[in-house]
């Protein structure tokens, strides 16, 4: 099927693995897909169209047109588009920033099982946004997404076991949760586990993780840790924070094709 042509009944039969080669390879084809399955009224395409409008992956970035189909396709019932609309309201994205509403539409996606909402709801408990402070909600949902392998949740229950929020400090049980997410590629927590092995003098292990905490993350990020270990008398920990510098004065966000292929949309921290 050519980019040029694109006929929803046909496209439909289409498996997922198809869908994420054609989407992944060509972004004006994934837009047009995309845009042409929400409008036929698809809401996983409504899911993929608005998060396309939210990149400007293929196509004009439109946060007020991408908030419209969330929120469409929301009305599906699809959990993932719960979680958008929160993500939406939550960072004002084409609507006002609103946490009381991020929090119900998180909560709304949470209560169906999608673990990245688990993992949002919770950061709003733990930070008391748009709902009262309450560490012990924001462990027991940080929990539940962890159980679903999600990397990010495992990170906070590392620093939740570190730091002792609303639990015994142990610092043996947050190195296994900061292990678990470096394991499954989350920057935080491969800095996490290399800032640990580097104030226990391992530098081997902390030259392996912090060098790919700093691959893996955003610009900000690799800044904060360029900017703490350039100076660092290590020379091979120095070298890491220079590269992470320098990797962040020329990084180029990332396109989203993956994510717009199976609409497997999640929060971006």
């Amino acid at each position: 099927m050519s980019a040029r042509n694109i006929y929803f009944p046909i496209l439909m039969q289409q498996t997922p693995e198809e869908f994420g080669e054609r989407l992944a390879s060509n972004p004006e084809y994934a837009s047009r897909w995309a845009r042409e399955a929400a409008v036929n009224g698809n809401p996983e395409g409504q899911l993929a169209w608005g998060q396309m409008l939210l990149n400007g992956y293929g196509t004009t970035r439109d946060m007020e047109a991408a908030f419209r189909w969330f929120s469409q396709a929301a009305r599906a019932g699809l959990a993932n588009a719960f979680n958008m609309v929160g993500r939406c309201h939550e960072r004002g994205w084409g609507v006002p920033i609103d946490a009381a509403a991020a929090v119900a539409w998180y909560r709304r996606a949470a209560d169906k099982g999608h673990a990245w909402a688990q993992y949002n709801l919770g950061c709003q408990y733990l930070h008391g946004s748009g709902v009262a402070q309450d560490y012990a909600q924001a462990l027991s949902l940080f929990v539940r997404s962890a159980r679903q392998g999600n990397e990010k949740a495992m990170n906070k229950l590392g620093r939740f076991r570190e730091e002792g929020w609303h639990c015994r400090a142990k610092l043996a049980a947050a190195k296994r949760w900061y292990a678990r997410a470096a394991a499954r590629g989350c920057f935080r927590g491969q800095f996490h586990t290399g800032r640990l092995m580097m104030n226990e003098g391992n530098v081997e292990g902390a030259v392996q993780f912090l060098s790919a905490s700093c691959n893996n993350a955003p610009l900000p990020f690799c800044r904060e840790v360029g900017t703490m270990l350039s100076q660092h008398p290590n020379q091979r920990l120095a070298s890491i924070g220079r590269e992470a510098l320098a990797r962040a004065d020329q990084l180029v966000p990332a396109t989203v094709a993956a994510m717009a292929a199976t609409a497997l949309i999640t929060r971006a921290d």
